[in-house]
């Protein structure tokens, strides 16, 4: 058995929040967020990451998992089945289910982009900087934000490429 890294406690500490957010994001479910945090903790665990690259790597292993996490599909048919037989109440009932297509509709669609565009918006939109970004994806700085914005337009036209039909 390998032994616990001295850094893992202080490193969990200071980047659990930010590991569970960028999850949270992909996922739309803090409790699945939470299972990738922990997961992505073990592995972080085991490796020999420095500590001043934590943030970086574990922001990338946190979208890198949700993702599969996502693409599989299978947490998300065992969220849906549990809400079908145990749902909460709502109060409006019509917006819930506009609300929960829309997110499964870019979710879906997320999981259909490149994995690098992919990684780049959930990493972007989960708070990371441009530079933070670039440092965890190995791009150069100036090419983030043109990677977000075409990973913007991707999704935007998979989003239109399986629109719902009226």
């Amino acid at each position: 058995m390998a032994a616990v890294r001295p850094d893992l406690e202080e490193v969990f500490r200071s980047a659990y929040p930010r590991v569970v957010g960028v999850a949270a994001r992909v996922l739309g479910s803090r409790d699945e967020a939470e299972d990738v945090a922990q997961e992505v903790f073990l592995t972080f665990g085991r490796s020999a990451v420095p500590a001043g690259e934590a943030i970086g790597w574990l922001s990338v292993a946190a979208a890198h998992t949700a993702l599969n996490h996502l693409r599989s599909g299978r947490r998300r048919m065992s969220r849906e089945e549990a809400a079908r037989d145990g749902g909460a109440v709502t109060p409006d009932i019509a917006d819930a289910v506009v609300i929960l297509d829309e997110r499964r509709r870019v979710r879906a669609a997320l999981a259909r982009l490149p994995r690098r565009q992919a990684m780049a918006l959930v990493l972007r939109h989960s708070g990371l900087t441009y530079a933070e970004v670039a440092a965890a994806l190995d791009l150069s700085p100036g090419s983030v934000g043109t990677t977000v914005r075409r990973a913007e337009s991707a999704l935007r036209e998979e989003l239109n490429r399986h629109a719902p039909s009226d």
